[in-house]
């Protein structure tokens, strides 16, 4: 192993694909066991490594020399073999700080709660202290080494104008979590969620329903990449690498989420635009199918609307967890507060708006089987479409044109 990252569980991990559009070098990731990391350090078969969960304090008696930012704050996140001499640092510091300052999340004379006890939270919290935070505190469950619990934080500290998430609650492959409820703290006025698998996780979520200003991790992680592969190979990169790979990251892994009504053309145009842009395409209501082993009409005669709901948001939630696919919904997905949430996490909701009377009616569709009903159903769910959508595209005209029109908005 020449360069690469360690740690637990790395299934999630993007660092390969950041660093490959970094420098020409073999960068592995490399799951290690708790009680194989002892025989992996003291090897130290590498020219330089990223550290990560849970390993980022655990490595640091294994060092040689420590900077001195790393040893303040008790968490190092970046090794490199100097002729055999082990150097450790912290980059995750200089990411964080660049994703707070590149969203606008203002931190000096803010209360600031930060939401774990690993050794990102010791970055965090040297962070908000070096941006002049007026008082800032590290929750966990237990309250142990200098941390606040987290009924202290809800009742105590309520007040608090920013929350940074460091633990991986709602990471892949457990979205949908939060480790907080949102509404325990009214004044928010910012929150940073150092998760960036899924791209936006529900406590992003939550607080971006309410109007906060909140962001995931992706920015940070790309951030802290380029100073960790400064460090790797003693180069200086230019300030707009961190945007341009960022934008990259975001281009290769976020779907697009086809909504609107039955029969407006959401299965077809996604099919073409997957083809476009080299995604992946998929079609929730033909995995609710093959999920439920009969055609849809069966499931709405076995188990009503509400039963075939349920299974839809079964479907659905698998599906989030996606990336780089075009994902083709049903008509009635967004009546579902979590399906909306869930669908967001990693992809923007493009709505395909289509005029009534130019909307196909088919047989498979129980709810909108003929005219009347057809109606009803767009009358009822025109506005919870226009209120879900990211981006909403006329859809009156041909399959091309509307296919452009998607790629045109989603390229904004």
């Amino acid at each position: 192993m020449e360069y690469g990252c360690i740690g637990e569980k790395l299934g999630h991990s993007f660092s390969k694909e950041i660093h490959a559009r970094l420098y020409d070098y073999n960068y592995e990731l490399k799951e290690i066991e708790r009680d194989r990391l002892d025989e992996f350090m003291r090897k130290h078969e590498f020219k330089a490594i990223n550290v990560t969960i849970p390993y980022k304090q655990a490595v640091i008696p294994y060092l040689d020399v420590v900077d001195e930012k790393a040893l303040k704050i008790g968490a190092v996140n970046t090794i490199v073999n100097r002729d055999g001499v082990l150097y450790g640092y912290n980059t995750d510091f200089s990411g964080l700080e660049a994703l707070l300052k590149t969203n606008n999340i203002e931190i000096k004379g803010k209360k600031v709660l930060i939401l774990g006890s690993g050794g990102t939270s010791k970055t965090a919290l040297a962070v908000a202290e070096y941006m002049g935070a007026e008082s800032a505190f590290r929750v966990s469950r237990t309250g142990n080494d200098g941390c606040i619990t987290y009924e202290t934080a809800q009742t105590i500290h309520n007040d608090a104008d920013v929350i940074i998430n460091t633990t991986p609650c709602g990471m892949y492959p457990n979205i949908g979590e939060s480790a907080v409820d949102i509404e325990k703290f009214p004044r928010l006025s910012g929150v940073a969620d150092a998760v960036y698998n899924p791209l936006r996780s529900q406590l992003v979520i939550n607080a971006l329903k309410k109007g906060i200003k909140a962001v995931g991790g992706l920015y940070m992680l790309v951030s802290q990449a380029i100073f960790a592969a400064e460090h790797f190979l003693s180069v200086k990169m230019v300030s707009s690498v961190s945007k341009k790979v960022f934008e990259e990251m975001l281009l290769i892994k976020e779907n697009i989420v086809l909504i609107g009504m039955p029969g407006c053309g959401k299965s077809t145009i996604g099919k073409a635009l997957a083809e476009m842009l080299g995604m992946n395409f998929v079609d929730s209501d033909e995995e609710i199918v093959k999920k439920a082993g009969c055609t849809i009409p069966q499931i709405f005669e076995e188990k009503g609307e509400s039963g075939f709901r349920e299974l839809e948001s079964e479907v659905i939630k698998e599906l989030s967890s996606l990336q780089h696919t075009v994902i083709a919904t049903g008509g009635g997905a967004i009546l579902k507060e979590c399906n909306v949430d869930l669908l967001r996490e990693n992809g923007r909701l493009v709505f395909l708006n289509r005029s009534l009377e130019k909307l196909v009616m088919t047989d498979d569709r129980p709810l909108s089987s003929d005219y009347e009903k057809l109606k009803k159903r767009y009358e009822e769910r025109y506005d919870k479409y226009c209120a879900a959508a990211d981006i909403t595209v006329d859809c009156d005209g041909s399959v091309e044109d509307v296919v452009k029109s998607v790629k045109a908005e989603w390229e904004k």
